[in-house]
């Protein structure tokens, strides 16, 4: 019997190899911290480094809150989790002209993102302004305003396939650009 899959595409904050790396590498150099003979300042500057930064991706991971939707009311922008309410935007498909797959290079590296572009006098998100913009238009390979509905896919998996089927659903006259 076929599972009649829902179109909506929800992707939540969790367990991913990243984040379980990180949080290992943090515990171990947390440990080696707390060794007996391990100098003062290590402690005091590292400490609250790896001891904090390991609890907050655990505290990401365990939060399950949602990192990105799509639904038939438009798209969720999950916010930063240290700031989810503030940061989290919610973009109605009206405002959309398409979704773009997109990667910012991070020295070596570079870190996946997804974006919607938005029509012309669509109302500003959290994080737009005039500095920003500035900012942005030097640091990324996209426009600002791709930037700023843009989310990183850190801390929770992209479903291409899902994605796709879900705009396919919800809004098929909007088209999916993978530049990544």
């Amino acid at each position: 019997m076929a599972h009649n899959r829902s179109p909506v595409y929800q992707a939540r904050y969790g367990w991913d190899l990243k984040t379980a790396g990180v949080v290992a590498l943090s515990a171990v150099f947390t440990a080696v911290l707390l060794l007996p003979g391990m100098p003062l300042f290590a402690q005091i500057l590292g400490l609250p480094l790896f001891g904090g930064g390991g609890l907050f991706m655990s505290y990401v991971a365990l939060s399950r809150k949602v990192a990105f939707r799509v639904d038939e009311t438009g798209v969720l922008l999950g916010g930063s989790p240290a700031r989810y309410r503030a940061t989290t935007s919610h973009v109605p498909w009206d405002d959309i002209t398409g979704f773009v797959l997109w990667r910012q290079p991070a020295g070596g590296a570079s870190l996946p993102y997804v974006g919607v572009t938005r029509r012309k006098g669509a109302p500003a998100l959290p994080g737009d302004g005039p500095k920003a913009r500035a900012a942005l238009k030097y640091l990324v390979p996209v426009p600002p305003d791709v930037a700023l509905a843009s989310r990183a896919v850190t801390g929770w998996r992209l479903d291409k396939d899902q994605l796709v089927t879900a705009v396919a659903h919800f809004a098929p006259e909007i088209p999916v650009r993978d530049l990544s």
